[in-house]
């Protein structure tokens, strides 16, 4: 009886097998290190506010709609809507997409073809099982309420700013698969309030990290903090861990 060649792989060399994952992961890695040498790097956009506060990394409980972050003297909280919960996960590739476009297009209202452009835009499955996932993620992020408060401390007084808002103001989306089925573009507005922050604080990043990274979004959330940080540090800056100002009170990490 003839053995597997996987079954000969794995019992002598073992050691040198990689899963299909993390050889998309490496084979990635090495795109962005050599676009970055070439000076062709692909840019992509994110908001700052969801850079400094991240959203939840992993699914909530169904019965938490509310997730809190702090940040120095930023403050975010967000309350997910009772029927779809909270954003998390990759949730955050649809507001890097939001961001990107309003960036690239200059417009509160952003058009795309369909949901297929953005899970090609992060190299994701185009499976019945990525469209759930982005129709889902649509809902969370759209029923989501933000509520920002930020604290400026001055010699003599303090200023406290605060606002609530939505991501979006109006969403038209066509999730259908079949190019047979007519549908017409694909619309978002956004919120006047993330349309201001974007356009004021566009943080630039790299599309072939951010898609490497994609179903990673622990990883993720630290690569777009470490750049943003390294971007606006004017000297040697030692940011701890833990504790009430520390990076897991920041980025979107639970435990």
């Amino acid at each position: 009886m003839l053995a597997k060649a996987g079954d000969v792989l794995r019992e002598g060399y073992g050691d040198l097998l990689i899963s299909r994952h993390r050889l998309k992961r490496a084979e990635g890695i090495a795109l962005v290190r050599a676009k970055r040498e070439e000076g062709k790097q692909s840019l992509s956009f994110a908001s700052r506010p969801f850079i400094l506060c991240g959203l939840p990394v992993r699914g909530p409980p169904k019965d938490q709609l509310l997730f809190d972050r702090r940040n120095g003297n930023f403050h975010l909280q967000i309350t997910g809507h009772p029927q779809f919960g909270l954003p998390f996960g990759q949730d955050r590739l649809v507001l890097i997409f939001l961001a990107t476009l309003a960036v690239r297009q200059k417009s509160q209202v952003v058009r795309f073809r369909s949901a297929a452009e953005m899970l090609d835009t992060f190299g994701m499955g185009k499976g019945g099982k990525g469209y759930r996932r982005i129709v889902a993620a649509f809902e969370r992020i759209f029923g989501a309420t933000m509520f920002f408060i930020t604290e400026t401390n001055r010699s003599a007084s303090s200023l406290l700013h605060r606002s609530r808002f939505h991501f979006m103001r109006e969403a038209e989306i066509w999730y259908s698969r079949s190019s047979a089925v007519p549908h017409g573009e694909n619309s978002i507005t956004s919120s006047d309030e993330f349309f201001a922050e974007i356009s004021r604080h566009p943080v630039p990043t790299d599309l072939e990290a951010v898609k490497t990274l994609a179903a990673a979004p622990a990883l993720l959330d630290l690569f777009l903090w470490l750049g943003y940080r390294c971007f606006v540090a004017k000297a040697v800056e030692a940011i701890p861990l833990f504790g009430p100002s520390g990076l897991a009170q920041q980025l979107g990490c639970i435990e």
